[in-house]
């Protein structure tokens, strides 16, 4: 199960990189893809099983069951072989989405005061999408442990967001509410302990100096609930999500947890609108379920 999982999605991810990342701009990591694909498909030829697949229907003699075991056994060796260039190649992904991270954010950031263009509302709202879309899908060892912020699974109490990671940030609004928002880190002061970050809503165009206990980490990697449903909230948790459409979180209980690595949450949003006090199922991405942190004034 978890061989064939990085099966589907490595190869189907290694060739959208290809195909969307310019080949100039990253070059020395594009050739290091299409070597490890070529080795991937090389392996695949090479395989007894695909010419001796016919064995798995002849009659169960003695024989033929040491055959199988043998093709078995070889399958088992070849796909972990495929599963390990999948990740050199899901590895090599990051470096190149790395690559031009760096670039997007030097071209933000590093205009000093100058006015950054505002997007479009439809445009940020599709971004949000396939930015949850296109997280990595953590595809790990038998019996190897969850790495920190891969869906539910917390991060350590020292971890340290970098620079142009996608975090929940509390923050207070002109009329003296504070809301969790969507926001994107700038920098971290270690002196003072405290993150820069921007409000991701480019409507407001506001800049935020926050502690870290006002700052929650968004996952940077999707559970798969075939291989690791406990890296998911259980149902009836509760969570924060960010709310369909908008760029601010609000409690929720999971309804429903996912089933394959590209479904989503259902939650219930705490709403007093409705007799029962929470709202209608909605859709929410790995990428933006959160665990509730609990609130201290003046903090």
């Amino acid at each position: 199960m978890r061989c064939h999982a990085v099966s589907c999605y490595g190869i189907s991810i290694c060739f959208m990189a290809c195909y969307v990342i310019s080949q100039q701009s990253v070059e020395p990591n594009m050739k290091k893809m299409f070597l490890l694909l070529s080795k991937l498909f090389l392996s695949r030829i090479a395989s007894p099983l695909v010419g001796n697949f016919c064995y798995s229907f002849l009659p169960v003699s003695p024989y033929y069951k040491t055959k199988l075991r043998g093709l078995y056994n070889t399958a088992m060796q070849d796909a972990e072989s495929e599963a390990e260039l999948l990740r050199k190649a899901l590895d090599n992904i990051q470096q190149i989405k790395g690559i031009r991270n760096e670039r997007r954010l030097a071209a933000r950031y590093g205009s000093g005061d100058r006015p950054r263009p505002t997007m479009r509302r439809g445009i940020l709202m599709s971004m949000l999408q396939q930015s949850a879309r296109t997280l990595p899908l953590h595809i790990g060892r038998s019996a190897q442990s969850l790495p920190p912020l891969c869906g539910a699974i917390p991060c350590d109490s020292n971890y340290i967001s970098k620079m142009g990671d996608m975090v929940a940030a509390r923050v207070k609004s002109a009329d003296g509410d504070e809301n969790w928002i969507l926001a994107e880190v700038v920098s971290y002061n270690h002196m003072t302990s405290k993150y820069d970050v921007d409000d991701i809503d480019e409507e407001q165009k506001e800049k935020h100096t926050l502690s870290r206990r006002r700052i929650i980490p968004l996952p940077l990697m999707r559970a798969n609930p075939q291989t690791d449903p406990n890296a998911l909230f259980p149902k009836e948790t509760l969570v924060m999500a960010l709310y369909p459409q908008t760029t601010c979180f609000y409690r929720a209980l999971i309804d429903d947890v996912p089933k394959t690595a590209t479904d989503e949450y259902s939650v219930l949003f705490e709403d007093n609108s409705y007799p029962n006090g929470y709202s209608p199922s909605l859709n929410v991405p790995q990428r933006y379920v959160v665990a509730v942190k609990d609130s201290k004034k003046g903090k």
